[in-house]
């Protein structure tokens, strides 16, 4: 089975290739370029939902190869202390954390408005087995334009969405190109920061692209043998 896998930039392209060796072919896509290795392909394709959007939904018309599965990854910020730094969490659900309306009485989800969805549910039998091969906590992911760096903006966060585990950029557009295609979908981050005040001189972006690779030489049989009918 084919499988994408989409991040924002190339440094996470680049840890998500290491993992399964070798030189890759580039196959060149409107603004940006595959990096194909056996079973999968990584694409950098930008950041934020709406890079993330579009440049899976190019990946996934102008490959001849139908994809059986579409990965979200990369790293990001985490909520708990379940989730320390350079620790991975695989998404349960790939929420839209901040699409909607702003109201006096708080925000409501775009779904409140009557228009679209804000969440995905990852294929329950594919987070298992990510999570038992990775030791990844499993739960909700939160998709945000803007980076939390307040520990207000955190809390409201957690209010909207308990048991949230992590935020990041990219996961619901790519969620939202792969539904539109009909192909399943998932997201797996390695934790480089905690969600609150920014604080750059505590993030650990290297260890969390060192996790980033380490996690995909393990699941990669996981992802190319996964069986989209169990889902």
């Amino acid at each position: 089975m084919r499988v994408l896998v989409v991040t924002a930039v190339p440094v996470e392209r680049d840890a998500v290739t290491r993992a399964f060796g070798g030189t890759p072919e580039t196959v060149a896509l409107p603004g940006t370029e595959l990096h194909r290795l056996g079973a999968f392909d990584v694409l950098a394709g930008g950041a934020g939902p709406a890079a993330a959007a579009a440049a899976t939904a190019f990946a996934l018309a102008s490959v001849s190869a139908p994809y059986g599965l579409v990965v979200s990854a990369g790293i990001g910020g985490a909520f708990t202390p379940l989730t320390p730094l350079g620790s991975l969490v695989v998404a349960s659900d790939i929420v839209a954390a901040d699409l909607g309306a702003d109201t006096p009485d708080g925000f409501l989800p775009v779904t409140a408005l009557g228009f679209g969805r804000d969440r995905f549910t990852a294929p329950p039998t594919l987070v298992r087995e990510v999570a038992a091969a990775t030791g990844a906590a499993a739960g909700p992911v939160l998709t945000v334009s803007t980076v939390t760096g307040t520990a207000e903006r955190a809390g409201a966060l957690l209010a909207a969405h308990p048991g949230a585990l992590a935020e990041a950029m990219e996961g619901f557009g790519v969620a939202e190109a792969a539904a539109r295609a009909e192909v399943p979908v998932t997201e797996l981050r390695a934790v480089s920061n905690a969600v609150g005040p920014r604080d750059r001189d505590a993030w650990r972006i290297g260890d969390a692209l060192a996790a980033l690779t380490d996690a995909f030489g393990k699941i990669a049989p996981v992802l190319e043998g996964w069986n989209r009918h169990d889902h």
